[in-house]
């Protein structure tokens, strides 16, 4: 009877844990089963006596709110607090900056996939349709990147004026202001396309619509600034940039050098006019060389108390036009090989009004803040599209090239180490649009996703060097020799600066996802941080009691859904109905829950250590970051009709994600300092062990098979891309020989069995063709068929070459 009662207990607590019942359903239970399995012990009546007195007493501290706030909460706070890590005040607004979305789904352990497929379907508007074909389009085909990156070193003229008249650089600007007033999504959409043709101009558009005045103005401005600059901004009048990095400052904006001097000077002929002093050093930003209106980040200190008696007025934002006396730009950096403009500004003593100051006195002190806040845009739309761009013409390009370049009379697509990088490149780029177009989605909902915006960042600018390198190895010689008919090179030189700007990809993701997330996606952490923060004493042990009880219900419910979900392998899990996907809900739904576990015990075990435990903390980012790509990319498929020809594209994508997330819990298991943490940890995660493999080479096949032919699912993976319709373009040729290659093929394995047979004696292919049109074998248009494709053929394998004076050392 005692191992029976033992099981009925297993099984009751199990149950209470995985639906997270409250504190006394825990109590009801513990004053159920200690009095049953006392009376089969046969204790004797003072024991039993004893027994029932201490569960009245724990029933009565745990279960009675006013007393355990009493005699557990405020004990318990006080612990919390000192060992709660010291946190700067940078840190803690860019904590506490942004919104929380899907990543606190995912967070919680229990994701609910109808409200992810209730999300709006990722669209645009007729208006914003209508500028993607046409302006986008005009301006994609005045685009010439050989001419940009090698000879000019810039943008032509003609394509400056076209941006600025057309409106590119106002895109996030309102109506009302002149501007364009796009979506997120259309946005994305623009810099996508034009990412596919140049980087250079891919840049040159987003920057003005990402971290910036305009945005700046938008959120923070005062009236007279946003009527002074915006419209001047969204007809191109104003070229803007905005300096926040310096040589001593990057990601560490605490230690930001430059400052400005609250005092009284002489300005535009007046005197005694209220302003400051600014001096500042910066480098890397984007079109400052060109640049007439200069955003500027710097510490603000007011020694002579001229605004209060603070004298450290914090990180301050100005808008500083570039005319003003003092102001040093105009020398350029050389990033990569590309054209953008970029370079350094610096500046000594600018005396500048009060009234420069990016919303005014009102917001002096706020500038962190305000960046943080706005990061999104950079972060969840022109980085992530950028990325996917020149993705989508590298997945395009390597299927034609792979099908129309031939190696031992065979296409290279069709080798079987090929179709492994062609496989990567289609999985990867699938995932890659799904993730672009969702985090674009949640800031046209109103969101500021600062997590999910730093794994979009994070993973589209990994996965698009990852691309990149494969579409590189695909090519072969003909991906390394730069000249006008290379379409990969600059991408491929270009792909660093991606990874490097917006926060480096090494600390977004061995510090930012997991670190900002595990406070603000979790359901219970900010809580219990906000309530030890908290000066009312009264306030704060109430607030911390309701936080800690339900993060204790939070743990306990995740360590046994990661046990019964890995067990089953999530098997009966209920989820969205669908037996081409059904599998995939629910095995990322028993990683949420395994993922929310070692979250908890990582911090429970590490505590302030975390922060410096960036493996650790990189490896549970990996698992979050997976876990937020593959629910994008189930997203995608149905919201693009569960098109059955996409299949392999999504199955691909899914294993491979699903075995990184394997492979990150894993590496957290391994290397967790604790061994006992880590050795109970592995038995609740992986009780039947790691069950996973990656994508096989069958489903590799399938993906490879469908970039190496036109078709539906080559045109919904690429969809976006500029594609050139002109064949005395590198692209436009590739894209017509593809075409002509499949319509060919007979007709060349008809000449190949001729020549077989000794009907056909000549050795060049020009020769053969004429030959078995003039002995009747084909018809004169067919002879033209065939001499039209052997010379789309030969214009895509052949690179360029130069005379050596072509080549000048400062190229």
């Amino acid at each position: 009877m005692t191992v029976l009662t033992l099981f009925v207990m297993l099984v009751v607590v199990m149950l209470l844990a995985f639906f997270r019942a409250s504190i006394w359903g825990w109590l009801l239970a513990l004053m159920t089963f200690v009095p049953i399995i006392a009376i089969q012990s046969r204790l004797s009546a003072d024991i039993f006596q004893i027994i029932i007195v201490v569960l009245a007493l724990l029933a009565a501290v745990l279960g009675i709110p006013p007393l355990r706030r009493v005699l557990v909460s405020s004990f318990a706070l006080k612990i919390f607090r000192r060992i709660l890590p010291q946190v700067s005040q940078t840190e803690q607004e860019a904590l506490d900056a942004g919104t929380v979305w899907w990543d606190g789904d995912l967070f919680s352990g229990a994701p609910n996939w109808h409200k992810l497929l209730g999300f709006p379907k990722p669209s645009l508007t007729a208006e914003e349709q209508s500028f993607l074909d046409n302006e986008t389009s005009t301006l994609c085909a005045m685009l010439d990147d050989w001419d940009i990156t090698h000879v000019r070193q810039d943008l032509p003229p003609h394509v400056w004026q076209f941006i600025k008249d057309k409106g590119f650089f106002g895109m996030i600007i309102p109506k009302a202001y002149g501007g364009l007033e796009f979506s997120a999504q259309m946005h994305s959409a623009v810099v996508t396309k034009v990412a596919s043709r140049s980087g250079t101009a891919a840049v040159t558009v987003m920057v003005p619509n990402s971290l910036g005045p305009a945005e700046l103005l938008l959120h923070y401005g005062t009236d007279a600034q946003k009527e002074k600059y915006l419209r001047r901004l969204a007809r191109g009048q104003e070229v803007p940039c905005f300096a926040l990095t310096g040589p001593f400052a990057g990601s560490d904006a605490g230690a930001i050098p430059d400052y400005g001097i609250v005092c009284r000077g002489e300005f535009n002929g007046q005197q005694n006019v209220l302003g400051l002093r600014v001096t500042w050093e910066k480098r890397y930003i984007t079109l400052a060389p060109v640049a007439t209106l200069l955003g500027l980040a710097f510490k603000l200190y007011d020694p002579e108390h001229l605004l209060g008696a603070e004298t450290s007025r914090g990180i301050t934002l100005a808008l500083i036009p570039t005319g003003t006396p003092g102001v040093n730009v105009g020398r350029r950096h050389f990033p990569l090989n590309s054209a953008f403009q970029n370079g350094p500004t610096s500046g000594k003593d600018v005396f500048i009004p009060m009234d420069y100051i990016i919303g005014g006195k009102e917001r002096i002190g706020q500038g962190w803040r305000m960046l943080m806040e706005c990061l999104a845009a950079g972060r969840s739309i022109s980085l992530p599209a950028s990325a996917t761009g020149g993705c989508k013409l590298a997945a395009r390009t390597c299927g034609a090239y792979g099908r129309v370049r031939k190696q031992f009379r065979t296409p290279i697509g069709k080798f079987e180490g090929v179709e492994e990088a062609l496989a990567r490149i289609g999985g990867n780029i699938y995932m890659m649009d799904a993730a672009r177009k969702m985090t674009a989605l949640a800031v046209d909902l109103g969101e500021k996703p600062s997590v999910i915006s730093a794994i979009a960042k994070y993973h589209c600018t990994e996965r698009g060097r990852a691309v990149i390198n494969d579409a590189m190895d695909v090519h072969g010689g003909k991906g390394i020799c730069m000249g006008p008919g290379n379409y990969l090179a600059r991408n491929y030189q270009q792909t660093p600066i991606g990874i490097t700007v917006e926060g480096a990809n090494i600390l977004t993701r061995s510090m930012m996802i997991f670190g900002q997330g595990a406070i603000r996606a979790h359901p219970y952490v900010l809580k219990e941080i906000q309530a030890a923060h908290d000066d009312d004493a009264a306030n704060a042990v109430k607030d911390f009691d309701a936080a800690l009880f339900g993060h204790f219900s939070f743990s306990l419910s995740n360590a046994a859904r990661a046990l019964i979900f890995g067990i089953t392998g999530g098997r009966g899990i209920p989820v969205p109905a669908s037996d081409a996907t059904r599998r995939y809900y629910q095995q990322l739904t028993r990683y949420a829950s395994a993922f929310a576990l070692a979250a908890d015990v990582s911090m429970l075990v590490l505590g302030g250590a975390l922060k410096r435990r960036e493996k650790i903390s990189a490896r549970l980012g990996d698992v979050l970051s997976q876990l937020y790509l593959c629910s994008a990319t189930l997203k995608r498929f149905e919201d693009e009709g569960r098109q059955a020809e996409d299949l392999p594209l999504l199955h691909w994508s899914m294993q491979d994600a699903l075995y990184k997330i394997q492979a990150a819990l894993d590496g957290v298991l391994q290397n967790f300092p604790s061994r006992f943490a880590a050795l109970i940890l592995r038995a609740l995660i992986f009780p039947l062990g790691k069950c996973l493999i990656p994508p096989s080479d069958h489903l590799g096949h399938q993906v490879a098979a469908l970039l190496l032919q036109p078709g539906a699912a080559r045109d919904r993976l690429t969809d976006g891309m500029y594609l050139p319709d002109d064949e005395s373009s590198a692209v436009g040729a590739l894209e017509a020989a593809l075409h002509s290659t499949l319509a060919c093929e007979p007709l060349q394995a008809k000449l190949e069995e001729e020549r077989k047979t000794g009907k056909l004696k000549a050795l060049e292919e020009l020769l053969r063709i004429a030959e078995a049109r003039d002995k009747g074998i084909i018809s004169a248009e067919q002879a033209l068929q065939l001499e039209r494709d052997y010379a789309l053929r030969r214009m895509v394998i052949m690179v360029d070459d130069f005379a050596p004076e072509q080549l000048p050392a400062n190229h």
